[in-house]
């Protein structure tokens, strides 16, 4: 048992970092139908951003994290609005490409200004240990855990009884309507790709304890498409329930199967759903008159 409760802590840490940059991935493909491969590179960025902030500037955690959140909302707010922009109304596969190559730009970016060596980020949590039921945990597993709770509390409330967050939501789901209706349209996508920018920051120094910063960590991203399909492409709630699922299962498989099967189950947990329930757990099924 105490086995069991430390890798399921510890595979639900991962899973809510997979699940904030799957929210990430939902928001922006809701608002305009775009699946962001530079979502995992935008929480490298954030991480380096948050580790100049903080220990370079010397902000100290808490203000040197707000810095780096802000700073990474101007990022993307600026990607929508000066790049993405710009190929509306191109096939969709030329934004995909076009989001390809903003990720290895972003790469190469930090590659120059930080080099290549991996970092590391001293959080307030990034030590000691937690006994939960009698079992010794990591306090930073747990707060990392109590930080995406706290920020899916936050985001509830921002889309819920917020102006700005019904208008993002009106947006999402019918852009026309909304534009009809008198919505700066334009405006709030850039803001939801902003927002998504700064969620994957947060989740940049959340994980940032547990797997170091380097200009590759990025690749996290793949693992969280995959909670991402799993939970529903178009589902907020099921982006989160869905990378909790994929980090708690490649934990389990790691531990009592195989090490080799910590990078492979993400990528057949996304195979068995596109095959066997491509709307995911969340998601509904989407149909055209024609």
């Amino acid at each position: 048992m105490t086995e069991v409760l430390q890798l399921l802590v510890s595979g639900l840490a991962t899973g809510c970092v997979y699940g904030l940059v799957a929210l990430g991935f939902v928001l922006i493909y809701k608002a305009a139908e775009v699946v962001n491969f530079a979502q995992g590179d935008l929480l490298m960025l954030g991480a380096f951003l948050a580790l100049t902030f903080i220990s370079t500037l010397e902000l100290g955690f808490w203000l040197g994290t707000l810095c780096a959140v802000l700073a990474m909302a101007v990022v993307g707010w600026l990607l929508d609005a000066v790049v993405i922009r710009q190929v509306i109304g191109q096939p969709q596969f030329s934004t995909v490409m076009l989001t390809i190559g903003i990720g290895m730009v972003l790469r190469s970016v930090a590659s120059i200004a930080w080099g290549p060596d991996t970092r590391s980020l001293a959080t307030p949590f990034s030590t000691g240990m937690v006994s939960v039921a009698g079992v010794p945990v990591s306090s930073t597993y747990l707060s990392i855990i109590g930080g995406t709770v706290l920020l899916c509390v936050l985001l509830f409330a921002f889309f819920r009884y917020t102006r700005v967050g019904v208008a993002m939501q009106a947006a999402s789901q019918n852009q026309l309507a909304a534009y009809f209706m008198g919505m700066p349209v334009k405006t709030l996508l850039s803001a939801i790709w902003a927002l998504a920018a700064a969620v994957s920051t947060i989740a940049g120094v959340l994980v940032a304890p547990v797997s170091l910063i380097d200009p590759n960590m990025g690749h996290i991203a793949l693992r969280a498409l995959a909670g991402a399909v799993l939970g529903g492409f178009g589902s907020i709630p099921g982006a989160l329930v869905g990378g909790a699922i994929v980090g708690i299962a490649e934990l389990f498989a790691a531990a009592w199967v195989d090490e080799k099967l910590r990078d492979i189950v993400p990528h057949v947990i996304l195979l068995l759903v596109l095959v066997l329930r491509p709307q995911g757990l969340f998601g509904a099924v989407g149909r055209k008159k024609v």
